[in-house]
């Protein structure tokens, strides 16, 4: 059978003088056959002969095969560019004639032209061949990392309840849980993140921020710094009175980040600390100093 959308090799059947039929190997359908354009019959070939195609439609909506390369094929993500959007959706160039088009229900945020974006290829209710941003189900489980790798991907989505879904190397399925999501993210951004956990399923849970032991100088840093300009040296609250919500918009980390960067700054001598505020030792010394 002809495969939509996909790179098949068939046999050629018939010559004429617009192009060469083909049809697949051992077909029983006789009406079973797809045009190749004249302009791309390769030189020397002849019936009977086997040639890999790409299978799409043409503008005007017929089954049409093609020897150019796609630069994605059905269930595949792939990068690609926007060369023109309009009130139903934009259209993508994908290496062919004819442009993919990528419905407004498919993004899953505005797109411009010249963007580059990671897309799937589905096949629609209709029969053709169409692009999507909501990549979740199409990108692969079988990254070559392990925990505690950094790695480079793209936010194609976020979610309240589930966090930041991205596309690592533009491939891999991984997701920013809530709870480790410590700045705006935005659909499109490229970030930098540490491996958590990889499930059994294959999908990976990322980290923005650094292992805690690692960025407990850190975060004393930050206190301290925010401590000394923006509270003149005493804070009003402390890890006992204040929300994980207060924390989190003061210092930009979690109550537990903030709890063990305290216990750094006690150790050091550079904090005291009352049943209501938090004060810096030597307010007129610089925020780093020992």
């Amino acid at each position: 059978m002809l495969n939509l959308g996909e790179k098949q090799t068939l046999k050629v059947s018939k010559e004429e003088k617009f192009g060469i039929y083909l049809v697949p190997d051992n077909s029983a359908n006789p009406d079973e056959r797809i045009m190749l354009p004249i302009k791309q019959k390769p030189e020397g070939i002849k019936i009977g002969d086997s040639l890999e195609v790409f299978i799409y439609r043409d503008s005007a909506d017929r089954l049409i095969a093609t020897t150019n390369e796609p630069l994605i094929t059905l269930g595949k993500v792939a990068r690609l560019r926007v060369v023109s959007t309009s009130d139903i959706g934009a259209f993508l160039d994908w290496g062919l004639e004819k442009d993919l088009f990528l419905p407004f229900r498919e993004q899953t945020r505005p797109v411009k032209v010249d963007d580059q974006i990671n897309v799937a290829l589905y096949i629609d209710k209709s029969d053709r061949l169409c692009a999507t941003m909501k990549i979740y189900h199409y990108l692969a489980t079988n990254s070559p990392y392990l925990p505690n790798a950094n790695v480079t991907g793209e936010i194609y989505e976020i979610s309240k309840n589930f966090g930041a879904f991205v596309a690592v190397d533009n491939k891999y399925s991984a997701l920013i849980p809530p709870n480790e999501i410590y700045t705006n993210l935005k659909v499109g951004d490229t970030i930098t993140a540490r491996i958590t956990a990889i499930k059994p399923d294959g999908k990976i849970d990322l980290a923005l921020r650094p292992k805690a032991y690692i960025k407990i100088g850190d975060d004393a840093e930050r206190i301290i710094t925010i401590i000394s300009t923006k509270y003149d040296g005493t804070l009003p609250f402390t890890d006992k009175t204040a929300t994980p919500t207060q924390i989190r918009e003061t210092f930009n980390m979690s109550k537990n980040e903030f709890k063990r960067a305290l216990g750094n700054l006690l150790k050091t001598n550079k904090i005291t600390i009352t049943p209501t505020t938090i004060t810096q030792t030597n307010p007129h010394s610089p925020p780093n100093a020992d």
